[in-house]
């Protein structure tokens, strides 16, 4: 039999998204884009969702682009967790 380990990561969902908020303890705010085509108009429209997300340390700040994880709850909205940093936000 494998790692469970090994077999718990395939079988994460994984999305990549924008730290929009990181004003709350331990979670980030996180706004995640993706492209689908109009089903009657046939254009590629931008549809978004956020999703609240688990950051231990607190390191991660608006701006930041980052991986989140599905995770068993944590809190009333919040089943996702950051996975790593993908790119730093950059200083304005």
């Amino acid at each position: 039999m494998s790692d469970s380990n090994a077999v718990d990561s395939k079988l994460k969902r994984t999305l990549t998204g924008v730290v929009v908020s990181d004003k709350m303890d331990k979670t980030v705010t996180v706004l995640v884009e993706r492209k689908v085509k109009h089903p009657l108009l046939g254009k590629i429209i931008r549809v978004s969702k956020k999703y609240h997300a688990h950051d231990e340390a607190n390191e991660f700040h608006a701006g930041d682009v980052v991986a989140i994880e599905e995770c068993r709850p944590l809190a009333k909205t919040k089943s996702w967790r950051v996975a790593k940093l993908l790119e730093r936000a950059t200083a304005a």
